[in-house]
């Protein structure tokens, strides 16, 4: 049972429902809802518009940060840390609003960022969730690591994005400024519409944190919803906030969150291929570690593909249901090709290089 505490008797999830409510799922981020939260309530005005922190039980100060210095938003207080997949679920759960925007709190939003999305997705019902163009807060020419200008993925499970390919991010010089459909919307600034959100089960909780914005857009895919990125809408994100490129749990979280993400999604005619490929890739990717001196990273890999075949037993009735309620099987954004040969042995370091 999610607690509610004193701090969210001003929340009412009975309220008349609201066209949008951004959601701000918040973990000892104190800091960065005093930076980024001010910027936020100017630039998004809106009437019917919500603004609302979910917290997912910090132990700093964030907690009467917000109710003393930003009364006019609204709190949840969950019991415990849920992670990001189930934090996410439990506070939407108690929202009532037409769309939902997943927003981190180290997200630098821009005037009029959120208008050009609303629009496109009331004149397009085909379209279930849409991001904005996402560039680095710290190098604000270039675009960000998590979504850039859209987020695909390769016939091995490997996301990439337009204006970022691996480690490589690009300058934003206005060459992805198209509407386009992608495989994947980044969770660091998700728009998505609340009703397809609960048909396709949300996000999974059992991946804790880093996977499930792709594995919920796969869902949302094969049953016939589109994703698309509105690059006329622009945000800036810091990246990395609660856990840091190198951390080992980071890289736990996404070695096994990947796995599990390809057995629920896969069709049967790729699934086996595919996982084979994998384990020597990640065999691979752990050896790389090792030899870069990065040994808890190594491990973490290792580790990732214990758990994951610990795990793949009990995803067995998702998958099924995932392939039961799949009517697409020809998904945009989806390379057919390795984007790590790509990258590696043809020296494409761009999406647009990846596109010729």
């Amino acid at each position: 049972m999610v607690a509610q505490s004193l701090e969210t008797q001003q929340f009412n999830p009975c309220l008349v429902m609201t066209t949008c409510a951004v959601v701000i799922l918040n973990w000892n981020g104190a800091g960065y809802l005093k930076k980024f939260l001010p910027v936020l309530l100017q630039n998004t005005s809106d009437a019917g518009v919500r603004i609302i922190v979910a917290d997912n039980a910090s132990t700093d100060d964030s907690l009467r940060l917000l109710k003393d210095e930003f009364p006019r938003v609204d709190r949840i207080v969950l019991d415990e840390n849920y992670g990001f997949a189930g934090g996410y679920n439990k506070a939407l759960a108690q929202v009532e609003a037409r769309y939902y925007v997943v927003l981190n709190s180290d997200v630098e939003v821009t005037e009029g960022w959120l208008e050009p999305v609303l629009s496109y997705l009331e004149e397009n019902p085909d379209v279930a969730a849409a991001q904005p163009k996402i560039k680095s807060f710290h190098q604000r020419t270039h675009f960000e690591h998590a979504g850039a200008a859209g987020g695909y993925i390769d016939a091995l499970g490997y996301p990439f994005c337009r204006g970022r390919i691996l480690s490589v991010t690009e300058p934003d010089e206005n060459q992805y400024d198209t509407v386009q459909d992608v495989f994947w919307a980044t969770g660091a600034c998700l728009i998505i519409r609340s009703e397809v959100y609960r048909a396709c089960g949300g996000f999974d909780d059992e991946f804790f944190a880093h996977m499930e914005e792709i594995d919920l857009c796969w869902r949302m895919l094969s049953r016939g919803h589109r994703i698309v990125v509105i690059p006329t809408s622009v945000v800036y994100h810091v990246g990395g906030g609660t856990l840091s490129v190198e951390s080992p749990r980071k890289t736990y979280l996404n070695f096994r969150n990947n796995l599990l993400m390809l057995y629920k999604n896969l069709p049967d005619n790729q699934l086996t291929s595919v996982l084979w490929a994998r384990f020597f890739l990640d065999l691979l990717a752990a050896l790389h570690l090792v030899l870069t001196g990065k040994l808890q990273n190594a491990r973490s890999v290792l580790q990732a593909r214990i758990d994951y075949r610990k795990m793949k037993v009990h995803f067995l009735a998702k998958r099924n249901e995932n392939l039961q309620q799949t009517i697409c099987t020809e998904l945009p954004g989806r390379y057919s090709g390795s984007i790590l040969w790509a990258f590696y042995v043809k020296g494409m370091k761009t999406f647009s290089a990846l596109r010729k």
